[in-house]
């Protein structure tokens, strides 16, 4: 028998494609800031890009539908005093979206239902910490509130923002700059790529690396590492001849690398994006004109390269859309933002059908916005896997809960322990409100009623009496 040359693969013939000139995002003016963060981020109401701004940074937030040409004067969030490095959207809230800056601190916003009408300088909550500039914010995947910030004082630092408290500091880890964080699947670890070129598997509540690896890549530019579905580790760097590699690790044993994939030679630093339904993770170089894909499997060499989508104009970062915003009667399976310098561009990710019915092999259920978890559940140790949702009819938004924070004032306890003796002796004469207090309370209004009703009577005779007496003096 022959032995089959090709793979079998569902997604070989997968392409992508961009949107006409009228669905793109145009006179938009992309930030310059030389970091490599990917300056975008999508969810299935908006599209946020961080932009050029003078005296301080901010980023521009517009629902999906309002393509063309932006204008000028549209409303921007604003609130930093610094150029924003990072943004990204609360995958548990549409409306909520995060974002990191040069001027140390992150802030947490809330977008009005169907957009901004003016200019949004005011964050829900601002969290500061950080003792130099914030490139790397990142939600926790499946518990409410909780956030990560990674900044150039190579410290982590994960927020309650529903309290907006640091609950846990991660510092003495990273001797170097930390170029991203990622969550894995449940939430319970993250992996980090710092500039000493180890890669290193955290547990954050223990605050201790469970797994490491030194010179994951030779070469000293930024590389990138990310969790996959199963725990493996994905990585892109570059080696010691400037090539730019694509890795596989198994986090049981990060001696050796799974497989080594060595692509082309360029300096752009290579972003992954990952689609944990289908196992396919897309690279999107820096500068670069095309998005690479690779399916992952579990036989040997386990990276299969399925394709390249290529176009003319470079990239200067990349948005990515959760598979809930996507249309699945197209067949899409994956939607990009592509930033150019004046422009936002998307391209469509299709798989080539005949059947207009649902393709169940294409989405498997997928992670919803529902939490699994509060985020109190998950700093006591709990841990919850993605809540799934079927696309079958379609991904329908559900009403977003309004964002609120709970400060907690340090002073309360204070306050509360000093005055516990004389509150135990006033508690008789302030009574917690009641039926029965309540009830005396509407007597009391009626009360007033009548008498208001009495004196405006009353009024009138007098009225009446001084009018009569002045014809009788007459």
């Amino acid at each position: 028998m022959f032995s089959r040359v090709v793979r079998q693969s569902k997604f070989r013939h997968v392409f992508g494609q961009a949107v006409k000139n009228d669905q793109c995002y145009d006179d938009i003016r992309v930030s310059r800031v030389t970091w490599d963060s990917a300056f975008c981020a999508v969810n299935p109401k908006f599209v946020a890009i961080i932009i050029e701004a003078s005296g301080g940074g901010a980023f521009l937030v517009l629902p999906l539908h309002k393509t063309g040409r932006i204008d000028k004067s549209y409303p921007t969030v604003c609130g930093h005093t610094g150029p924003v490095l990072d943004i990204d959207w609360c995958p548990h809230n549409d409306q909520v979206i995060a974002s990191g800056s040069e001027d140390c601190t992150v802030m947490v916003w809330q977008i009005p239902e169907n957009g901004l009408v003016t200019s949004m300088s005011e964050p829900v909550v601002i969290l500061e910490g950080h003792s130099k500039r914030v490139g790397i914010i990142t939600w926790h995947p499946t518990a409410r509130n909780i956030l990560l910030s990674a900044g150039c004082d190579n410290q982590i630092i994960i927020w309650n923002v529903g309290t907006g408290e640091a609950m846990i500091n991660l510092e003495d880890m990273h001797p170097d700059v930390i170029y991203n964080v990622c969550w894995n699947r449940n939430g319970s670890l993250i992996c980090t790529a710092c500039k000493d070129k180890s890669i290193r598997v955290i547990d954050p509540r223990k605050q201790e690396i469970v797994g490491e690896k030194e010179k994951a890549h030779e070469g000293a530019r930024p590389m990138r590492a990310i969790f996959l579905n199963d725990g493996n580790i994905l990585t892109t760097g570059f080696s010691r001849m400037s090539e730019r590699q694509l890795a596989l690790w198994n986090t049981q044993n990060l001696e050796e690398p799974m497989t080594v994939n060595e692509m082309d030679t360029s300096n752009g630093v290579l972003l992954p994006f990952y689609d944990p339904d289908t196992n396919v993770v897309y690279l999107c170089g820096k500068g670069d004109s095309s998005i690479r894909y690779f399916e992952i499997t579990d036989e040997a060499p386990y990276v299969h390269f399925l394709n390249t989508f290529a176009s003319k104009e470079p990239q200067r970062g990349m948005g990515y859309m959760p598979k809930r915003g996507l249309d699945v009667n197209k067949c899409e399976i994956a939607r990009f933002y592509k930033l150019h310098e004046r422009k936002c561009e998307p391209i469509v990710m299709t798989v080539p059908r005949k059947s207009d019915l649902f393709q169940d092999d294409l989405y498997p259920d997928t992670a919803g916005p529902d939490p699994a978890l509060e985020a109190e559940e998950w700093f006591e140790g709990k841990n919850g896997d993605p809540i799934l949702i079927s696309l079958k009819n379609g991904y329908v938004p559900g009403k977003n809960r309004e964002f609120k924070v709970v400060k907690k004032n340090a002073l309360d306890n204070k306050v509360t322990k000093n005055s516990e003796n004389s509150s135990s002796s006033n508690k008789s004469s302030h009574p917690a409100p009641s039926i029965k207090s309540e009830a005396k309370l509407e007597e009391i209004l009626k009360e007033i009623r009548s008498l208001k009703d009495m004196i405006s009577s009353q009024e009138k005779r007098i009225v009446q009496l001084e009018e009569q007496m002045s014809k009788l003096a007459i």
